[in-house]
């Protein structure tokens, strides 16, 4: 089980303050992998207080170097401290007009610099709505997942874009039917190693929902977004992933 938070552009190094309380509960619960995916801006000063606790980034270039202003390299990912880095985000494909292609650039490069990545998918409201989503999902894993992922390197966070900030949440046989379908497609790009790639689910997952959620089969943990910027909301999730894998 692998529980996430992807703190997004909040926060200055008050906010490290519970990474040192998550930080504790990770050390408590060592069958729950936790990661955090703070700013870059703090990166380096996470790593030096994280313990257990994976520190990755929130997105990286498709190129290795070069003069891209005010873009992050994979590899000033993992001189920062960090292993493992997010791509394809729902936020990043809708506000920054990432496609497939770029997505899976992003991930060969990071996988190339020797970061772990993961790969995000998910539908919008009207994809839900007229019943499109496992056509979009579907579309986005054959384009986004890079041929040289393996379940060591790689994971896919499900996101039903819609979901996210919302309160709101599909149902557990929504969310059951779409982790079917992504199991299904990640065999099929990756052969038998599809079959051991874990999925998350992310998108308003909260203390009050997480055990149901974190039950539902294949769901192999959680991305997080608002509720692990406080170790009050996101030490429940990591409880509740703990109880799970009981």
């Amino acid at each position: 089980m692998l529980i996430a938070g992807n703190w997004k552009m909040n926060g200055g190094v008050a906010l490290l303050d519970e990474l040192a309380a998550i930080a504790a509960k990770a050390a408590d619960t060592p069958q729950v992998d936790v990661a955090i995916f703070p700013p870059f801006t703090l990166i380096a000063p996470a790593v030096a207080q994280a313990g257990t606790v994976i520190i990755g980034g929130q997105d990286c270039h498709q190129v290795a170097a070069g003069a891209y202003t005010g873009s992050t390299s994979a590899s000033m990912l993992v001189d920062a401290g960090a292993t493992q880095v997010l791509c394809g985000h729902s936020e990043r494909r809708a506000g920054f007009g990432e496609t497939n292609q770029m997505v899976r650039a992003k991930a060969e490069t990071a996988l190339a610099a020797g970061l772990h990545v993961v790969i995000c998918v998910g539908e919008n409201r009207a994809d839900r709505d007229n019943r499109r989503a496992g056509h979009v999902v579907g579309a986005q894993l054959d384009g986004s997942v890079p041929p040289s992922g393996t379940a060591e390197t790689m994971v896919v966070a499900y996101e039903p874009a819609w979901a996210i900030g919302s309160g709101r949440t599909p149902t557990a046989a929504e969310i059951s039917g779409m982790h079917d379908l992504i199991r299904a497609k990640l065999i099929q790009i990756l052969g038998e190693d599809g079959a051991c790639v874990r999925i998350l689910y992310g998108g308003s997952v909260s203390p009050a929902n997480a055990a149901e959620i974190l039950g539902i089969p294949d769901v192999d943990g959680a991305l997080v977004g608002g509720a692990s910027l406080t170790a009050a909301d996101f030490v429940p999730i990591i409880t509740a992933a703990a109880n799970v894998s009981q």
